[in-house]
């Protein structure tokens, strides 16, 4: 990672860390936090600056203290985040194989076969 310097701008995206519980598990009525993945992207260097982790935990302010579990419109909306995650992560990889298979008939193709020859340039 390479630091930032000013003038920059970040991009700061977020995934689910876990899924969450399905709703008959025993766990589901305990959720009461979430875990969050970071990554803070240099729109500068078009590279990571930075990668976190975020414990988020839910409060009741009308308690005054940690809430119980997440409501349930929330837990919902989590499985459906996990889900478009998931199916996201499955596209990206199959097209990330497609890009190296390509890249690598490339290499097969040009350098890296039995009869190529490094060319050194001249010397003179």
């Amino acid at each position: 990672m390479q630091p930032m310097t000013a003038p920059d701008k970040i991009s700061v995206y977020h995934k689910l860390a876990y899924p969450p519980p399905a709703p008959s598990s025993p766990a589901s009525s305990a959720y009461s936090s979430f875990q969050l993945d970071v990554l803070i992207l240099s729109e500068a260097h078009q590279r990571p600056a930075a990668r976190c982790h975020e414990d988020i935990v839910a409060y009741d302010y009308q308690l005054g203290r940690k809430a119980k579990m997440l409501p349930p419109f929330m837990m919902d909306q989590f499985r459906t985040l996990w889900e478009l995650q998931e199916a996201s992560k499955r596209t990206w990889g199959v097209k990330v194989k497609e890009i190296e298979a390509r890249v690598r008939r490339l290499e097969t193709a040009s350098w890296d076969r039995p009869d190529a020859v490094e060319d050194m340039g001249s010397s003179g």
